[in-house]
């Protein structure tokens, strides 16, 4: 048997539901399932897909999974390919309300991977981020977000600040959240297109990508913590702007 190391291969997706949505596309290079694996769903889409699983010993898809709830089967995927700005660009023209999500340094891959899911919810024509300081599409995003990783462009950039011009020049009206400012969210009319940018766990949006916004908008806080998660501020947010 191979020695398949989880520590040199970033690519594994573990979990029925995660390891279901990546057979239904071409990304799937390998299937291990833990012996005595009965789940027809799988074990059909695997078929379909004309792939082998290898059965093998539970420990082994403990390690693969860093002890993660596996429930029995990984996937090993080839790495996720990012889309590039002008395909997001195109994909949200053809929708009655684009909608644009950019992402000023989210670290957390947990929090990154819930956003995924969050953004698939809302129809969201794709999603932003920094090329640096920002963590990338990897396996535990891929977890998180439940398979829709599979669903959701995301592009790199480079340049946070030029992007959010592109996106001007394309229509597009930049809301900035942040706790700091005096609008609330509620009060918003969200007409157009819109991208709407949060910030990181720890140090918010940069001051020049708020120097850069149209408007800044934040979730009034009326409990004793004063502030949410950054995937439960975007769901709040993406919600408020797809049901104005």
């Amino acid at each position: 048997m191979k020695n398949h190391d989880s520590k040199k291969n970033q690519n594994y997706v573990y979990g029925r539901l995660p390891a279901l949505n990546s057979l239904s596309n071409d990304k799937v290079k390998k299937v291990y399932l833990q012996k005595g694996f009965s789940d027809e769903r799988l074990i059909e889409a695997m078929k379909k897909a004309n792939l082998s699983p290898e059965y093998v010993d539970s420990s082994l898809l403990d390690k693969m999974s860093h002890s993660g709830n596996h429930q029995g089967i990984v996937v090993e995927v080839a790495p996720h390919e990012y889309s590039s700005l002008t395909e997001i660009l195109e994909s949200s023209k053809r929708k009655v309300q684009p909608l644009i999500l950019v992402l000023d340094g989210i670290e957390d891959p947990q929090n990154f991977g819930a956003i995924i899911r969050t953004a698939d919810a809302f129809s969201v024509d794709g999603i932003i981020i920094k090329s640096r300081n920002q963590v990338p599409l990897n396996y535990t995003v891929a977890k998180v977000s439940t398979g829709a990783i599979e669903y959701v462009k995301v592009a790199e950039v480079s340049n946070l600040n030029s992007t959010l011009q592109t996106l001007k020049d394309n229509g597009f009206w930049i809301y900035a959240a942040d706790g700091s400012a005096k609008e609330s969210y509620e009060k918003q009319n969200y007409n157009g297109a819109i991208a709407l940018i949060v910030g990181s766990e720890g140090n918010g949006i940069s001051p020049l990508v708020m120097k850069n916004s149209d408007f800044i908008i934040k979730i009034p806080m009326t409990g004793h913590v004063n502030s949410l998660n950054v995937s439960v501020s975007t769901g709040i947010l993406l919600s408020r702007i797809r049901n104005k």
